[in-house]
């Protein structure tokens, strides 16, 4: 009986771009860095170039399991997700357009034995072309090993990859710009009879050239009853690359019952930017309440009518 092929699902990266503050990217079992510079570590490549230069770094790749492990190295663009603003690589046969097109590692395939270190070097050809601000990276290097997803056919290579920040110099523009703002409210049937809550959502959208670190914050405005009037946001992307956009979603505690708006407000490196949305949020509960009483009223103007003798 033939077993079914293994779909390979290359460069599931979790650990490969954490925060340049904190530390080299490791997964707890390779881990991948700048090479020291004789002044100071470094857990990013921090890198500043004319269009059209040439320049070479070194990465150094250590395996903390007690076995070689083998790794295949490309240099990545970065891009910002969908699902949470959070960054992640291009894959080795993903079309690559920035960095990872311009990167190239000395070795493709390196063997790295047990508990020990490699180094690593790589070189990046700036295109003459090539447009001035922010272009985001990495360095990656991927396990060689395919593992099983568990109880499937589906197998999952990791990778891990230095953060490469690269600025090409010309005309610096930070711009950023909201987006499709909406606040849709979960109010209970009945008024005060459970919990109420409500969800925004907006766009932030860096339309620049230039990494961005935002902030964001919310007010509501109007006629209404019940949640706060105003909040700082809590699910902002730490960075957001260069023409990338990400939704994101936040829970707003107490739902609004009345009318208004909402905007959303948000900063970034001396730029900001808001985007708001009308809401009309009225219980179907006082709905009926309302109905109720116009129809009382109508009949009870009826009968006074008629009590009088008027048509």
């Amino acid at each position: 009986m033939r077993r079914a092929p293994v779909v390979t699902l290359l460069l599931i990266v979790v650990t490969a771009l954490l925060p340049f503050q904190a530390r080299a990217a490791d997964n707890g079992e390779w881990s991948v860095k700048p090479a020291d510079s004789e002044i100071t570590p470094r857990t990013a490549f921090q890198l500043s170039a004319r269009p059209g230069a040439t320049f070479a770094d070194r990465a150094v790749i250590t395996n903390t399991t007690s076995g070689p492990l083998t790794f295949r190295l490309h240099v990545a663009d970065a891009y910002n997700t969908q699902r949470d603003g959070g960054l992640a690589v291009r894959g080795r046969d993903e079309t690559q357009r920035g960095v990872g097109a311009w990167g190239r590692p000395d070795k493709d395939v390196v063997t790295v034995p047990g508990n020990s270190s490699q180094t690593v070097g790589f070189t990046l050809t700036v295109p003459g072309d090539a447009s001035p601000g922010d272009h985001v990276g990495a360095l990656v290097a991927v396990d060689d090993r395919v593992q099983p997803g568990p109880g499937t056919s589906i197998g999952v290579q990791r990778g891990v990859g230095a953060r490469i920040y690269l600025r090409v110099e010309g005309a610096q523009r930070p711009a950023l710009s909201v987006e499709d703002v909406r606040l849709t409210a979960h109010n209970p049937r009945i008024p005060w009879t459970g919990d109420s809550s409500s969800t925004l959502s907006y766009t932030l959208h860096n339309t620049g050239n230039v990494k961005l670190d935002p902030r964001a914050s919310a007010r509501l405005g109007g006629v209404f009853a019940g949640g706060p009037t105003s909040r700082q946001l809590e699910n902002v992307p730490a960075e957001l690359l260069p023409g990338e956009e990400v939704q994101v979603t936040e829970t707003w505690p107490g739902a609004p019952s009345g009318w208004g708006d909402v905007t959303v407000t948000a900063t970034a490196n001396g730029v900001g930017a808001t985007g708001s949305d009308g809401f009309l949020e009225v219980p179907w509960f006082l709905v009926g309440l309302l109905a109720l009483l116009t129809t009382g009223c109508a009949v009870l103007r009826v009968r006074r009518r008629r009590a009088h003798g008027r048509p």
